[in-house]
């Protein structure tokens, strides 16, 4: 984990060690207003090794939040951070856990883990590589990578009850999203999936509150890029901007901006 300053510096704030303290992080970190980090790796731990919940102070310890234990009750192996909610709770998922299809769980101050949802790899969908976003009254929002009916986007209500509001069943409205959604105060929902659409390199996509979903962009794999690992950001006027995998003038990846038209 590092830092670096607006002169490019940089400075190394933790070296994960692969053991009780985590190792291998895919995710980023999330700060809170005394200057601690909060994130996830997706090993390491108290045996059987299988990631943790950490946070950083700002003169550099580390505290092992929660170290993952994939049984029935836990999940395991998180490859996306966690979110903060105004009570010092940490929400997040695990891709894998639980009933073996990954687990949406909860840590409150004390470190105590709750698991909000156990994802059963059927029509609710599966093995989430996503993090988790929250509204103003608790509901959780996310993206499963993988389902029996296809990936979904799903709402977790704060009774632990899951909606599924869109399976992504056809390859050309795009399919297997591993960034999960952000949304507008409209409650739209966008997001990217890695492949499909009229192009087969994946797509960006609108989610209105009503459940009507819409291809906002298709991928060529060309200059404009393809396959997006990465979800979006949204800037006050309506502009989506994200990154792609493949493609770009040198093959190697685009960053790019999607208008609102």
């Amino acid at each position: 984990m590092y830092e670096l300053d607006p002169a490019g510096h940089e400075t190394v704030l933790h070296s994960f060690t692969l053991g009780a303290d985590g190792g291998l992080p895919y995710a980023g970190v999330i700060r809170d207003s005394a200057g601690n980090l909060y994130g996830t790796t997706s090993a390491g731990g108290y045996e059987p090794f299988w990631g943790v919940v950490y946070k950083l102070d700002p003169t550099g310890n580390e505290t092992v939040l929660h170290s993952f234990g994939c049984g029935a009750f836990d999940g395991c192996v998180p490859y996306a951070g966690v979110i903060l909610d105004a009570a010092g709770n940490l929400y997040g998922t695990t891709h894998e856990g639980g009933t073996g299809r990954g687990v949406v769980y909860k840590l409150d101050m004390a470190g105590a883990e709750t698991v909000l949802y156990t994802f059963t790899g059927e029509a609710d969908g599966g093995s989430p590589y996503a993090g988790v976003i929250r509204d103003s009254a608790g509901n959780l929002y996310g993206t499963t990578y993988l389902g029996a009916n296809g990936s979904v986007v799903y709402k977790l209500d704060t009774a632990g009850n899951e909606t599924v509001l869109y399976t992504f069943t056809s390859a050309t409205s795009g399919f297997l999203p591993y960034a999960g959604v952000i949304g507008d105060s409209a409650g739209n929902f966008y997001g990217t999936t890695l492949y499909g659409g009229t192009g087969g390199w994946g797509v960006v996509y609108k989610l209105d509150p009503s459940g009507n979903y819409g291809v906002l962009y298709n991928f060529t794999g060309g200059a404009d890029g393809g396959t997006p690992y990465a979800g979006l950001i949204r800037d006050s006027a309506g502009n989506l901007y994200g990154t792609t995998y493949y493609g770009g003038k040198s093959g190697t990846g685009v960053v790019f901006k999607l208008k609102p038209q």
